[in-house]
């Protein structure tokens, strides 16, 4: 079984490397100090589990993940205990472990992926994170918050950010307007102009070149009028 490794501290690659050797059957093809390097890798290589990262400067593990097509089996490896949870929400993630690293807890989670690749492969979407249905995860202070897609009203571009305005509260998230948008369910939100994305099911008022959506007015652009027409149920 090999491996390869993502952690930008080189202190935290060199111990990984030490508990690896310690398992007769894992062997470490290859270390990173970051994901752009790792991902090319993969590109040209398979390999069968990552122990990976969770926080990274300008890359997170998550976004990692979610880069990933047709990800291997995933240990995440970090000193924030609060993710735990959030992090089995990703299909290709197996375990999870908290630094320090004791050398029975990594067996123990070796064990895990090899229990996880004698089962038969679980489906993941092309992102590489988990078909959750009704939920979408957002990073926000290196913590992940569950959105159900149903409390989301509207999404807006803001530069290298976009604004998430939901039934109870909005937020900011340092993303993309196209990268969320791949992640929503298209019979429910529709873009109507290149800064915003709708949930198609909040409108309450249409007119001339805007949409009422709560007590949000937001533009429509030419472009994707048609689009907004042809899903109306006009009488």
């Amino acid at each position: 079984m090999n491996c390869i490794i993502i952690d930008d501290e080189a202190t935290a690659r060199a111990i990984m490397v030490q508990l690896c050797g310690n398992i007769p059957d894992l062997d470490v093809i290859e270390e990173f100090s970051g994901a752009m390097e790792a991902i090319k890798f993969l590109n040209q290589h398979t390999v069968d589990v990552i122990f990976l990262d969770l926080h990274m400067p300008g890359f997170t593990g998550v976004d990692f993940v979610q880069t990933l097509k047709n990800p291997p089996k995933i240990v995440m490896t970090t000193s924030d205990t609060d993710f735990a949870v959030s992090a089995y929400e990703y299909e290709a993630i197996v375990d999870y472990l908290v630094k320090p690293i004791t050398l029975e807890r990594f067996e123990k989670s070796v064990q895990k992926v090899k229990n996880a690749m004698v089962r038969q492969p679980s489906s993941v979407s092309p992102s590489g994170a988990s078909q959750v249905g009704e939920d979408l995860y957002i990073n926000i202070d290196r913590r992940l918050i569950k959105l159900k897609f149903n409390d989301i009203q509207l999404i807006e571009a803001k530069g290298d950010y976009i604004d998430i305005k939901t039934e109870k509260e909005p937020y900011r998230v340092h993303t993309t307007l196209k990268k969320i948008k791949a992640k929503l369910p298209e019979e429910t939100f529709l873009q109507i102009h290149r800064s915003f994305i709708i949930n198609f099911t909040k409108i309450i008022d249409i007119e001339d070149n805007s949409v009422l959506i709560e007590k949000s007015v937001v533009p429509i652009s030419r472009s994707n009028r048609p689009e907004l027409m042809r899903r109306l149920n006009l009488l």
